[in-house]
């Protein structure tokens, strides 16, 4: 999926989005994170092709703890503008968590793992190690399954209860966990085979170019965003 937000440079990304999350901490009314909050949307609608329905159910959680912090500000608050206090501690979680989605849901992780080798001078190492245990999840996650296939084939039992099924966690856990330090084992067996020393001088196969494309975007970005900060803050 090609997009401006898909297109920028992660690293790029990762920076604006870090500037203005740092930069909303400092602002107590609650018509500064709405309207960040709103043009965190608009920016998606027009510079992304966002799936919202798969954004709904990440913002779910993060809803009922704006929820949370609404009633609970202005049920027991006593200061006198407990309500204006109560918006803005629901109003900046909805900022927050959006300004999060926003990066997340335009971010390829093994873009931006290159992206901060590549412009940010990340350490290989601790890069690669990001990068294997990622591609890991979906593989422990299969051999999670037939651990337990497994198990029930050689004894069968029901583990309705919550407490029986924490009991039985350990008989899974431990089998999966020598599994992944083996596999660790073979893969930094195989990088060292082919060469891989950790040192930052090295070439690579997947580049993340910095290109004039990041400044204009990002900058137009920056515009959007801090127009909510000051327009909020005359409000």
């Amino acid at each position: 999926m090609s997009t401006w937000l898909h297109r920028l440079n992660p690293s790029v990304k990762m920076l604006v989005t870090f500037i203005f999350i740092f930069a909303l901490a400092f602002y107590f009314d609650p018509w500064t994170p709405l309207l960040m909050f709103i043009a965190v949307l608009v920016v998606q609608l027009l510079f992304s092709r966002t799936n919202w329905k798969r954004w709904a159910l990440f913002m779910l959680p993060f809803s009922l703890g704006a929820i949370g912090y609404f009633w609970t500000t202005y049920v027991f608050g006593t200061s006198d503008d407990r309500l204006a206090t109560a918006f803005s501690l629901s109003f900046r979680v909805f900022a927050y968590s959006s300004l999060s989605l926003l990066f997340v849901l335009t971010t390829s992780p093994m873009q931006f793992i290159m992206s901060l080798m590549q412009q940010l001078k990340l350490s290989p190492k601790l890069a690669y190690s990001l990068l294997v245990g990622y591609q890991f999840l979906p593989v422990l996650k299969e051999e999670f399954t037939q651990i337990r296939q497994v198990q029930q084939l050689r004894n069968p039992q029901v583990h309705t209860s919550t407490l029986a099924k924490l009991r039985a966690l350990p008989s899974v856990a431990i089998p999966l966990l020598a599994g992944a330090v083996r596999k660790a084992e073979k893969t930094a067996f195989a990088m060292e085979a082919r060469g891989f020393t950790g040192t930052r001088e090295r070439t690579y196969f997947h580049e993340v170019r910095f290109v004039p494309f990041d400044v204009y975007f990002s900058l137009l970005l920056v515009v959007i965003f801090a127009s909510c900060l000051l327009l909020g803050a005359t409000l």
